[in-house]
């Protein structure tokens, strides 16, 4: 057993949560990692609406008795979705472990903390990860620039980002990106990480409602596989590379283009097909870098159980035995 301030904290067995991911965290993913003893996270926003969020909630239910949460990411958007009531269907549901991601959680947690819920803040820089402790999350995760999605615009690795954020927080931070196994779980440890956060990893499990032929595809990438789209608009997306990346990213290199040019392209319902149909040139799709450690599709409990067993062993051998 690896036991930090994060197991505490959330009442999970493992020192690792499965991140929220649009169109992956349904309640099947979910359940699986909790009952591996994992943190599951749903994802709000994939929900239509707050009702069917409820609703997915109580399936979720259903299939465990674990601690899970909800991801809630608040983005500017020209036509928002209705944040505060996401929010109310969270709290209404009982669920006491929210991730937040995007904005700040600030105008949400006056709700949370009325219902007793725990909220861990997603930031890509320790500036704004000192703004979230001061109102008052109960820890961090810290997103390198080898993560899947958003990873900021300052490019600073895990590496780097997760010790400072972990020297300058009093709240317990999770590292998050280019974690996916045994090796990297431990240097995050050794980092001063209290647990890790994987998104990309969890996309090739069994449980992951998304179509075989994108996990078979993420066992065959390496660590040149993504693409980072919107770097000339200042809004870094990494994503799997394929020919509709690829366009993006050559579209972008003209040094005049808009996202007027490339909206068509990156329509988050293309996005979906792949994720449902496993047309993998369709769309765009998350990816982090440390899709080049997936090797297999296991189920959500051999790969946490592997995981831990892995670092276990790395920690009581090859680490004891370099030691004079």
């Amino acid at each position: 057993m690896l036991k930090t301030r994060i197991t505490d904290l959330f009442g999970i067995e493992h020192p690792v949560i499965q991140g929220g991911m649009q169109w992956v965290g349904y309640a099947e993913l979910v359940s699986a990692v909790s009952n591996a003893g994992a943190l599951g996270i749903l994802t709000a926003l994939t929900q239509p609406t707050p009702e069917d969020l409820a609703k997915e909630i109580a399936r979720t239910r259903e299939m465990t008795d674990k601690p899970f949460g909800v991801n809630l990411t608040v983005l500017p958007t020209i036509n928002p979705p209705p944040y505060e009531e996401y929010a109310q269907a969270i709290v209404g549901s009982g669920v006491k472990i929210v991730e937040t991601a995007g904005r700040s959680p600030e105008p949400f947690m006056e709700l949370f903390k009325e219902y007793d819920v725990k909220v861990i803040h997603k930031c890509t820089s320790v500036r704004h990860a000192l703004k979230a402790q001061s109102v008052g999350v109960s820890a961090i995760t810290i997103d390198g620039f080898e993560c899947a999605g958003h990873p900021g615009e300052d490019d600073i690795p895990s590496l780097v980002l997760l010790p400072q954020a972990a020297e300058a927080l009093d709240v317990p931070v999770a590292g998050c990106g280019g974690f996916s196994d045994a090796k990297s779980m431990v240097a995050a440890l050794a980092l001063g990480g209290e647990a890790i956060v994987m998104g990309t990893r969890f996309m090739a499990t069994k449980e992951a409602g998304i179509h075989q032929n994108v996990k078979d595809k993420m066992t065959e990438a390496d660590e040149l596989s993504t693409n980072l789209m919107f770097r000339t608009m200042h809004n870094t997306a990494r994503v799997f590379k394929n020919s509709v990346s690829d366009e993006v990213v050559e579209i972008e290199s003209t040094g005049s283009a808009t996202f007027e040019d490339v909206k068509d392209l990156v329509a988050g319902q293309r996005g979906r097909v792949v994720f449902e149909e496993g047309d993998l040139e369709h769309g765009i799709w998350s990816a982090g870098i440390s899709v080049a450690r997936v090797k297999d599709v296991p189920t959500c409990k051999e790969m946490v159980s592997r995981l831990v067993s892995d670092a276990e062993d790395i920690i009581d051998g090859r680490l004891q035995s370099i030691k004079a």
